[in-house]
C-alpha cells in the first residue's frame, strides 16, 4: 500500500520544520491581533460553488466531490477564504463590538490537480482575513503581514507585486475593453480562454497557456480605467507601504480572476535560484460581495494564502537552516531489574516535571544504552544500577564535559532542571 497520488507522508525530521513554521506564523499572528479559526474540511459544495466561483479552474475542474449518505453534495475544501467566510456570516461574528473580524486559519485543502514540485492534491495552507473595514490601511497591513511571515523565517530573495482592480464602475469599463481588444483574436486563444473572455474576461490575463500570445502584451490596462476614487484608494495603500518601509513593484497585469475582488491584488514572488518556473509563493486581495453572497450583511474583506510547503520549497532553494535543536534533555540508563523499576519511576517524574526524558524499552546492556543516549543526542544519562540504589541515588554524566556527579534520587529533578536552565548545583 502507498499514499494516494498527490500526498506526502511528513515523517519525524521533517516535522519538527512544520511545527517550527507554524509556530513562528501563528506568533507572528498573535502580534497583528488575527485570532485563529477552525473550520470543517468538508462544506456543502454550493459554498465553493458561491464563494469561489463557477467558472473558475478549481471549481470545474479541481475539486473533490461526492455526495454523502442522505444524497448531500460535499466538496473537501480547495481553500480557506470561502469557508471563513461561511462561519463568520453563520455565527455572526458581524455583530461582535470589535471590528474588523481579523482571523487566521491553518490546515489541509485539496484539490485534483497533476502534482508537481511544491503543488500537491493534499496541502498546507496558511491564510488570513479581515472582514468589516474598507481602510486601505488595512490593505497595507495585510500585505506587510504576508512579507513579514517570509522575512521573519530567513527569506530575502522576495518580491511584492501589487496592482489595483479599482470598483465596480472601473472593472467594468476595463471589461469591455478587454472583451474588444481580444475579440478579433478569440479562435486563437486557448479553449478556456474562449470561455472565460465570456465569463470574466480578467481572467484571460492570468491565463498559463496564452501568456505568451501577443495580444496579452498589449492588452488594456485596468489602471487606464480606474475612476477617481480608486486611483485615490490605490495612492493611500502605497503611501501606508511606503510609510511602513515594505518595498513593492506595480503591475499593472496581475489580476484576482473572481468577480467579487475589487481595489487591491497582490503577489509575493521567490526571486531564489532554483525555487523553479512556477514564482508565487502567496497571493490575495480585497472582495466586496463575497460575505452577501453566502447570505450575510455587504462587509469588505481583504485576505492573502500561502502554502507552507511552498514556503518550505523557498527556504531549501535559499538555504536557510531553521534553528531546530534535534536533542534529548535526558535518557535514564538502568542495569537490573529494581533498577528498572526505579527508571520507570524517576522518568515519569522527570517528565512530569517539564524534562524530555527517553529511557531503553528493547531490554540492551548498559553499552547499549549508551550508544541508544548518543544517537538522541541526550545532553545528560543518568545511570541507575544495585549500587547506587543501596545508596539511593543515581549517577548524573553531562555528555558534553564528561562530568559526572552522583546524585540522591529525590534531587535528581531539581538538579537537572538547574542544569538545564543554565544554573550550579
Amino acid at each position: 500500500m502507498r499514499a494516494p497520488r498527490g500526498t506526502q507522508d511528513i515523517l519525524p525530521g521533517n516535522s519538527e520544520k512544520w511545527q517550527y513554521v507554524e509556530h513562528k506564523l501563528i506568533d507572528l499572528c498573535r502580534r497583528f491581533n488575527y485570532r485563529e479559526i477552525r473550520t470543517p474540511i468538508f462544506e456543502h459544495t454550493e459554498l465553493f460553488q458561491r464563494g469561489v466561483g463557477d467558472s473558475t479552474d478549481i471549481v470545474q475542474k479541481e475539486m473533490y466531490t461526492f455526495e454523502d449518505r442522505g444524497g448531500r453534495s460535499i466538496t473537501l475544501r480547495p481553500e480557506g477564504t470561502a469557508s471563513t467566510v461561511r462561519a463568520f456570516v453563520q455565527n455572526k461574528l458581524f455583530g461582535l463590538p470589535n471590528q474588523p473580524t481579523k482571523l487566521f486559519y491553518i490546515g489541509p485543502m485539496f484539490r485534483y490537480e497533476r502534482p508537481q514540485q511544491g503543488r500537491l492534491r493534499q496541502f498546507v495552507q496558511f491564510g488570513i482575513e479581515a472582514l468589516g473595514s474598507d481602510d486601505p490601511a488595512i490593505d497595507a497591513e495585510v500585505m506587510a503581514l504576508a512579507m513579514d511571515a517570509y522575512r521573519e523565517l530567513g527569506l530575502t530573495s522576495l518580491t511584492l507585486v501589487i496592482n489595483s482592480l479599482g470598483d465596480k464602475e472601473s472593472r467594468e469599463k476595463h471589461k469591455e475593453a478587454l472583451i474588444s481588444h481580444f475579440a478579433s483574436h478569440r479562435e486563437e486563444l486557448c479553449s478556456d480562454c474562449q470561455v472565460r473572455l465570456d465569463q470574466n474576461p480578467l481572467r484571460v490575463l492570468d491565463c498559463k497557456k496564452d501568456k505568451d500570445h501577443p495580444a496579452m502584451g498589449n492588452a488594456p490596462s485596468i489602471l487606464e480605467y480606474l475612476n477617481e476614487e480608486s486611483l485615490v484608494y490605490f495612492e493611500k495603500v502605497k503611501s501606508f507601504l511606503d510609510l511602513m518601509e515594505v518595498d513593492y513593484i506595480v503591475d499593472p497585469n496581475l489580476v484576482r480572476g473572481l468577480d467579487y475582488y475589487n481595489h487591491t491584488a497582490f503577489e509575493i514572488m521567490s526571486n531564489a535560484e532554483g525555487f523553479g518556473a512556477i514564482t508565487t509563493l502567496s497571493g490575495g486581495g480585497r472582495y466586496n460581495g463575497l460575505v452577501e453572497e453566502i447570505g450575510g450583511p455587504q462587509t469588505n474583506g481583504i485576505g492573502f494564502a500561502m502554502s507552507i510547503e511552498r514556503l518550505l520549497m523557498a527556504l531549501e532553494a535559499e538555504k536557510v537552516e531553521l534553528p531546530i535543536e534535534e536533542s534529548l534533555d535526558c535518557y535514564v540508563v538502568a542495569m537490573g531489574d529494581k533498577a528498572e523499576h526505579e527508571a520507570v519511576r524517576l522518568t515519569y517524574q522527570l517528565r512530569q516535571s517539564g524534562v524530555q526524558v527517553e529511557k531503553d524499552y528493547q531490554q540492551r546492556k548498559m553499552k547499549g544504552q549508551f550508544k541508544s543516549a548518543d544517537r538522541l543526542n541526550a545532553k545528560y544519562v543518568i545511570v541507575i544500577g544495585e549500587n547506587e540504589l543501596e545508596n539511593n541515588a543515581a549517577n548524573v554524566k553531562d555528555m558534553d564535559s564528561g562530568e559526572q556527579k552522583e546524585i540522591k534520587l529525590e534531587e535528581i529533578t531539581n538538579y537537572l532542571r538547574e542544569q538545564l536552565a543554565g544554573g550550579k548545583s
